[in-house]
């Protein structure tokens, strides 16, 4: 057993003062008021390691030219074959500088610049191969994109949408040559002449809600299009239930829309703030339209959605929720349990809790200071980072 203390604790669900967190190697027994093994330190703060629930980190490598970056593949408009985790590289260096700002876990996702362009990899920051990075406990969730940039891709190779309505009908287009063949199979099980192929059984399954499409869209008018979508397909059967997060939202600038996925049970993973509105569709972007998330208490993350802001950076996003009156403990919660959840992954990251993986960040001082850093780091229980303290 090995113990940890902390002055101040976030637990991802509460402040705990002057307790250890005690652990068996990967996971967390307890936090207790008592050390329960061996005290390897003593820290001001400790919080869970942080969460992204949306990024393209070890595909869209620093260091490396534009040319060489892997977010989106060219060659088709839909690609339910296609996975984020094969065009990870592991020696993206951005790793580090994550894992030694607290950041040890990553949705890694394709881009946006197709319609339909390929599954998600939720892996570990720290993992010495794709393979060993992989959480195999994380659900599939696949990638769509609405809004400007699939239809800006129009040299692409594939069948291309030129306008919004063109990517949606696309999209209808796959999905209803999928439900034909499941009404023939209905019929006739046997039927030799329908070949329902993997891509076709990835479809069905976002039909019936066995896949989570995580939905790159911005505007509240996209987003409208998106439910009606949905809702169409549920008109034309009961079992069909197409399950998905809305990801960035950035332009939303009126509560409407988030009281709406309120309503519908939807979580927003949302961001990134503090880049570029380097587009039209982000000309309402501020971060003072976070008011409306919170006041419509849909259920929500954060994103870096690095490179476009560096994961390294995640913490400091959080100072904006702060002004508009959360306590540092629910600001916390937001890059930890929230997203945990929504990535479903709760079961073993997000809280500082029993039965979940000793993965922790100790600082030497108030996250929330400018001044304080990160000076013990660890991923599953074991040591990812460690600084002396530095005067220099």
């Amino acid at each position: 057993m090995l113990s940890i203390k902390g002055t101040v604790i976030y637990t991802g669900k509460k402040i705990i003062n002057d307790a250890f967190i005690n652990f068996n190697h990967k996971e967390i027994v307890n936090v207790s008021n008592t050390s329960q093994g061996e005290i390897l330190g003593e820290y001001p703060v400790i919080t869970p390691a942080f969460i992204d629930p949306h990024c393209h980190i070890g595909m869209c490598r620093a260091g490396e030219p534009s040319s060489e970056e892997e977010t989106n593949e060219k060659m088709d408009n839909f690609l339910a074959l296609a996975n984020a985790l094969d065009s990870v590289q592991m020696d993206d260096v951005s790793f580090q500088d994550s894992i030694e700002a607290g950041i040890l876990y990553s949705c890694a996702l394709p881009g946006s610049g197709n319609t339909l362009g390929g599954g998600s990899a939720v892996i570990r920051n720290y993992g010495n191969t794709t393979s060993d990075a992989l959480i195999e406990e994380a659900p599939l969730s696949i990638k769509v994109a609405l809004g400007y940039n699939p239809m800006s891709t129009r040299e692409w190779k594939g069948k291309r949408p030129y306008t919004r309505m063109g990517a949606l009908a696309l999209f209808r287009e796959k999905l209803y040559a999928v439900i034909k063949k499941m009404e023939k199979l209905a019929k006739d099980a046997e039927n030799k002449e329908v070949d329902f192929t993997r891509e076709d059984e990835i479809l069905r399954d976002i039909l019936q809600g066995r896949i989570v499409l995580r939905v790159h869209v911005h505007k509240i008018d996209d987003i409208e299009s998106f439910l009606r979508f949905v809702d169409e397909f549920r008109a034309v059967h009961t079992d069909y239930a197409i399950k998905f997060t809305i990801d960035h939202a950035c332009d939303v600038h009126k509560a409407d829309v988030f009281i709406k996925l309120k309503e519908r049970n939807i979580s927003v993973i949302y961001g990134p703030m503090d880049s570029l509105a380097y587009k039209v569709e982000l000309k309402h972007e501020n971060w003072k339209n976070v008011r409306y998330l919170l006041e419509s208490n849909v259920s929500f993350g954060l994103m870096s959605d690095h490179p476009v802001l560096l994961q390294r950076m995640l913490l400091l996003q959080l100072r904006w929720f702060i002004r508009y009156g959360l306590s540092k403990q629910q600001a916390i919660e937001i890059i930890t349990a929230r997203n945990a959840k929504i990535l479903g992954i709760d079961a073993i990251l997000g809280t500082l809790e029993p039965n979940k993986w000793a993965s922790f960040v100790c600082w030497n001082g108030d996250p929330f200071d400018m001044t304080s850093y990160p000076v013990t780091v660890y991923g599953e229980g074991r040591l990812l980072h460690s600084l002396p303290e530095l005067t220099q």
